[in-house]
């Protein structure tokens, strides 16, 4: 086994091996600048990148609020979470409970926009990784609940746009 002291010059050449994984020199006491920032060419490319994954809440606010159509905002929390307060005309559809049948009211090329509680949630994730598995276009709303909240937008409370109640399936 080799190792690598601090101030080794084999380090920038272990970096550029790891397909331009940086490895900090050790001692470095700013975590901010510890691992360089991204090249302008490929900060670009990431964050195109990202904004065809995600939207924020803002945007979906301004869009619904104008009656801009294309797309559908899909809550993915519980029946009971989205009775209690969730983003105006939004549609519950629990996560746990996304196929086809339940989506396909919409035509395949709706843009469906997911929705859970909010940065701590991976509900929204799960959702977007089943509508896409089913060949959905699909972003995730940044923030949910808890970011619409924060930029001062209403919620709605009550069952309209609720989740039907679940089908028994012949076995």
């Amino acid at each position: 086994m080799t190792v690598i002291e601090p101030g080794d010059p084999r380090l920038s050449t272990i970096a550029g091996e790891c397909n331009n994984l940086v490895v900090p020199e050790l001692g470095v006491t700013n975590p901010v600048t510890a691992v360089p920032a991204a090249s302008p060419a490929d900060a670009l490319a990431h964050f195109e990148a990202l904004l065809t994954f995600e939207t924020d809440c803002w945007d979906v606010h301004e869009a619904t609020g104008r009656g801009e159509g294309g797309f559908v905002v899909l809550d993915v929390r519980s029946p009971e979470l989205f009775a209690a307060g969730h983003v105006p005309g939004s549609v519950n559809l629990p996560h746990r409970r996304i196929n086809d049948r339940n989506v396909s009211q919409y035509p395949t090329d709706t843009l469906l926009v997911v929705y859970c509680a909010g940065p701590h949630c991976n509900g929204a994730d799960r959702a977007a990784v089943r509508l896409a598995a089913l060949g959905r276009p699909v972003k995730k709303m940044i923030g949910g609940i808890e970011g619409w909240q924060d930029e001062g937008f209403h919620l709605e409370t009550g069952t309209r746009g609720a989740a039907p109640p679940q089908r028994e399936t012949a076995r």
